[in-house]
């Protein structure tokens, strides 16, 4: 299984803006009640920009056991970012963790 699905470093790292299109009631599949609207085409998962910075939509412990909630109906942002990766190694930094290999 992919350390993506139990490390949650990016999710309690990065703001996440996204297209409004890519939100449910636009007919995407992100969760609207997830989100806030940032412009009229842009919305931003909800705690993304907060300080520190930490998803709406993540549950548990970041490096032990975090999930994405909405992992299926997550926004192209998260769906791009990729695992081993010099944001990840950032964000794995930023919660004392390993780089991945």
């Amino acid at each position: 299984m992919s350390t993506c699905t139990s490390c949650g470093a990016c999710c309690a790292c990065f703001r996440v803006d996204f297209s409004v299109h890519e939100l449910d009631e636009m007919g995407g599949s992100v969760p609207g009640g997830l989100a806030v609207e940032v412009t009229e085409h842009t919305a931003r998962l909800r705690g993304t920009d907060h300080s520190p910075p930490r998803c709406a939509a993540l549950t548990g412990k970041v490096g032990q056991k975090a999930v994405c909630g909405i992992y299926e109906w997550r926004p192209s942002p998260c769906r791009e970012f990729e695992e081993g990766s010099d944001a990840c190694a950032r964000a794995r930094q930023r919660h004392g963790l390993p780089a991945l290999i």
